[in-house]
């Protein structure tokens, strides 16, 4: 469950990203967060992540207020969220499973679990041929689909993906996007961050849309129509 209360962000130099944002994402949904570049779908990424602090409303995220989140309380959020961006963010010199691995050792899982981990979350995204690959080794589609199984690592509750077709051609942005409802079907939350009309407009699931740090519709089954 992700809620968001009266939430409003404030910059330095009172520029408003948000401003009373008040949502509720209930466990196991599929929706769309879409609006044009600087309507505040970035910072509302950001608050989830806790990258940043909102300055007036509440933030909860399954069911634990995160509105004051100790520094040290990070990571523990950080595991029960999976992140997929637009910009890969893989490591050149590792191979794909070195890279889904990468971020299990950082979270301190042991080498016996990291090794029945990495294998069955690059099977999920149809990589298991391929793990190991180095980054440039494999297509964009295929990349992008590495760093999902980086993001199911942890085994997430929650999979917020912030344009994750933005560098990708149409035939790969569909099989992306197939891959986040079926990630969809296993349970796990999915946030869709886009302005790709065309991906949203397909899925016929929730639609939030967003402009000016304002939410103007939010609609079940909706469309993306700005």
């Amino acid at each position: 469950m992700v809620e968001f209360k009266n939430v409003s962000k404030i910059y330095p130099g009172q520029q408003t990203a948000l401003k009373n944002v008040t949502l509720m994402i209930e466990p196991g949904e599929f929706v769309s967060i879409v609006g044009q570049s600087g309507t505040g779908k970035t910072t509302l990424v950001k608050l989830i992540l806790a990258e940043e602090r909102p300055s007036k409303g509440r933030i909860v995220i399954g069911g634990w207020d995160i509105t004051d989140i100790k520094q040290r309380e990070i990571p523990t959020l950080r595991k029960q969220i999976g992140v997929v961006f637009q910009d890969f963010k893989l490591l050149p010199r590792k191979t794909l499973f070195e890279n889904v691995a990468f971020a299990l050792e950082v979270g301190g899982e042991t080498w016996d679990k990291i090794q029945e981990i990495v294998p069955q979350v690059l099977r999920i995204v149809g990589l298991e041929s391929k793990m190991g690959r180095f980054p440039n080794q494999v297509s964009g589609g295929e990349q992008q689909r590495a760093v999902v199984a980086r993001s199911l690592a942890h085994r997430p509750k929650i999979l917020v993906a912030d344009e994750p077709t933005g560098n990708l051609d149409s035939i790969n942005s569909r099989d992306i996007i197939e891959l986040l409802k079926k990630i969809n079907d296993f349970g796990t939350t999915v946030l869709l961050v886009t302005h790709n009309r065309e991906v949203v407009n397909d899925l016929h699931r929730r639609v939030i849309t967003m402009e000016d740090g304002v939410v103007i519709s939010d609609k079940q089954r909706g469309k993306y129509l700005l």
